[in-house]
């Protein structure tokens, strides 16, 4: 069933290049600040449309109509995000304020301790934000909904917490592969074009910057508009297995 949520949301990220332009054009004025509000809202979309469909169920990428609804959708989405995350910033605020008052190796102990403690939190946070805001939009966009705790415990009980970590441990790493294995194959290509200019008594040192310039349009305006709507079709997707 994960391998099918993959397959699924790896297809379907790719079905439409035009919508991961303009998601890379949005991501290009992101320093704003305010276009990542909207980067945020139409990952939302992409939820909403994991949550209320089925895997292989070849649902159509969102439209990037209603700008303002799309906003404020991602103004609750990174809300609810912020919000889960206060626990494990304020236990690890708690452990290095202990172990600010001690001395020696128990200051150290205490400092590893807290650290391990805080990345356990921050895997459980993220995993009950994210099917939080998968609950919220579930449920008509009730923004409560991403903190009726008890309700999204008992769907992440039915989908099973194992199957949800390994979700989501799988999707790091399907973003990191691809994302190194594209970089790699672009700068290996302007590497060895760079290499036949220097035999060549050309002066590399345009190509290798070239390469390095594509590099990065391609992972602003491709690459990373596709993983992004891959990783929201993926963690919708999970929270349907538990319906």
């Amino acid at each position: 069933m994960i391998l099918d949520i993959y397959k699924d949301s790896l297809e379907y990220s790719a079905k439409d290049w035009k919508t991961l332009v303009i998601l890379g054009v949005i991501c290009l004025f992101s320093f704003l600040l305010l276009p990542i509000f909207l980067i945020t809202g139409y990952n939302y979309r992409v939820i909403n449309t994991a949550v209320h469909g089925i895997i292989n169920g070849r649902d159509p990428l969102p439209d990037f109509d209603d700008i303002i609804a799309m906003f404020v959708d991602g103004v609750k989405v990174v809300i609810v995000q912020m919000l889960y995350m206060l626990v494990p910033f304020f236990i690890f605020i708690l452990f290095a304020a202990i172990s600010n008052s001690l001395n020696g190796v128990l200051a150290s102990a205490i400092m590893i301790i807290g650290c391990l403690i805080t990345f356990a939190l921050i895997i459980v946070a993220c995993l009950m934000s994210q099917m939080g805001i998968c609950h919220m939009a579930y449920n008509e966009g009730t923004f409560s909904k991403a903190f009726e705790i008890k309700e999204i415990r008992e769907v992440i009980d039915d989908i099973g917490w194992f199957n949800c970590i390994i979700t989501y441990l799988g999707l790091i790493i399907i973003t990191i592969v691809i994302s190194a294995v594209v970089s790699g194959i672009i700068l290996a290509i302007f590497t060895v074009f760079g290499i036949s200019g220097s035999v060549l008594g050309v002066d590399s040192s345009g190509i290798f910057l070239l390469g390095t310039l594509i590099n990065s349009l391609v992972t602003m305006f491709i690459v990373g508009p596709y993983l992004s709507i891959f990783n929201s079709r993926s963690i919708g997707l999970l929270y349907t297995m538990q319906i």
